[in-house]
């Protein structure tokens, strides 16, 4: 039994992350190699690889075969469905998350100096990027929100170590970006924001916030 090549195969044939522990299961009870022998299969084919226009890519779920970057721009032309794009709004409230969690709707508030739509809180749900991990005991017990294992898969981490550190964010040179933003948020001290926000003024915030797109499958993407 060539254990190396079986696990390339079930890499291949998976249509999501595969943890050792799941590639191992995968083979029949009485045949079922230990998870050294996974592992070092893993390292063998992640060096074939190498040189490949594929690779294998280790995320937070488990392991996976994906383009690289630099196929993007030929690969995403076969797809019919356009890249997700992602309001400014939604990607500073992601990066508040993913930075000060664990962290509740009021706290990301009084970071961004907006309201936060319940639209975005609930886009970021479904998609399962972040998810409700504690009630802070204080009166009303808001919601706690996490990043997930999901948000670090497609964002192509590991861990929340990888993230860049806040003094490399702010190192970066935007002053040459224009982001036009015909309709801007306002600011928290403003009566309207004390109203209820409904679903479409959530959805005009996004379609006037400046857009960001994520390619799926590529080997890195960028969190602005």
């Amino acid at each position: 039994m060539n254990i190396k090549r079986i696990v390339e195969a079930i890499l291949f044939a998976a249509n999501k992350p595969m943890t050792v522990k799941q590639i191992q299961e995968a083979f029949p009870e009485l045949e079922q190699p230990d998870t050294l022998e996974i592992q070092m299969a893993l390292e063998a084919i992640a060096r074939d690889y190498m040189t490949r226009p594929i690779g294998l890519k280790q995320l937070a779920s488990g392991y996976r075969f994906q383009i690289r970057e630099g196929m993007a721009p030929w690969v995403t032309r076969l797809f019919e469905e356009k890249p997700a794009r992602y309001s400014r709004a939604l990607l500073e409230t992601l990066s508040i998350i993913a930075y000060r969690q664990p962290v509740t709707r009021g706290e990301i508030e009084d970071i961004r100096g907006v309201s936060v739509s319940s639209g975005i809180i609930h886009t970021l749900l479904e998609r399962e990027w972040i998810r409700v991990i504690a009630h802070k005991e204080v009166p009303g017990r808001p919601a706690l929100y996490g990043t997930t294992k999901q948000f670090l898969d497609y964002f192509n981490l590991t861990s929340l170590s990888e993230l860049p550190t806040l003094q490399e964010i702010s190192d970066l040179d935007f002053s040459n970006e224009q982001l036009p933003q015909e309709h801007r948020e306002r600011p928290q001290t403003e009566p309207s924001e004390t109203e209820v926000v409904s679903t479409s003024a959530a959805e005009q915030e996004t379609a006037s916030d400046t857009e960001a797109k994520a390619d799926n499958g590529c080997e890195t993407r960028t969190l602005h």
